[in-house]
């Protein structure tokens, strides 16, 4: 299973056959500048929250791409506005069956506004079930007691974890959290892209190691494979 890391929270994962992005929020970061927007590939977008730091590029990567964008009901409801019409609303709980697996939109603890400040619904995070194997986005989070049923159900591959602390998990709750969800192999995701993130690349890595998990911090534009 094949992962390209954007920068920030933004990701893909060749699954399936399909291309599946998560929120996509490129041109306005400043790490990400090495980033081509307009290259990179979509055949399903999958946005966590309404924040600008998630959803800056679906718009434009979901009209050149032809992307099915899947979220939650206000945020589809929101991109409609935006002259998208390829869309899949979901909610919280709720699965459903694509060409290249299912998709089960899950809780997260956080806030979720439009650029505009407008009501995005609540956040939420992402369970993908296929042949190819499992995998865990967190979406933005606090720690929740809720990852523990995932690790009771579900298998992963991987899970995709903020780490940025402040606004979300930081380093300490992510290693719970990736033992909740009984998973080894962590993408850190949600850090460094703002001061108030910035974390210490060598701590992390070594926090997890002596907590027997692999923390995964790759630069925007590599991939690895799970």
């Amino acid at each position: 299973m094949n992962v390209t890391y954007y920068g920030h929270s933004a990701f893909s994962v060749q699954i399936g056959g399909k291309i599946v992005l998560f929120d996509p929020f490129i041109t306005p970061n400043e790490l990400a500048r090495s980033i081509n927007v307009d290259a990179i590939p979509a055949d399903y977008i999958l946005v966590t929250h309404g924040h600008q730091d998630h959803i800056a590029d679906v718009v434009r990567i979901a009209q050149r791409t032809g992307a099915m964008v899947v979220s939650n009901y206000e945020i589809v409801e929101w991109l409609k506005k935006q002259g998208l019409n390829k869309l899949h609303p979901m909610n919280h709980g709720g699965g459903w069956n694509f060409d290249f697996g299912r998709v089960k939109y899950v809780n997260a603890i956080h806030s979720s506004s439009f650029p505009d400040g407008s009501y995005a619904g609540n956040p939420g995070g992402f369970i993908v079930t296929s042949p190819d194997g499992n995998f865990y986005y967190s979406g933005d989070t606090a720690l929740t007691a809720d990852m523990e049923w995932i690790g009771r159900n579900v298998e992963l591959k991987f899970a995709a974890l903020c780490i940025g602390d402040n606004f979300t998990m930081g380093v300490d709750d992510a290693i719970e959290a990736a033992r909740l969800v009984h998973c080894t192999e962590i993408l850190g995701v949600h850090y460094d892209t703002f001061p108030y993130i910035k974390i210490d690349h060598v701590e992390a890595v070594r926090k997890f190691h002596e907590a027997h998990r692999r923390l995964h911090l790759l630069a925007p534009g590599a991939s690895h494979e799970f």
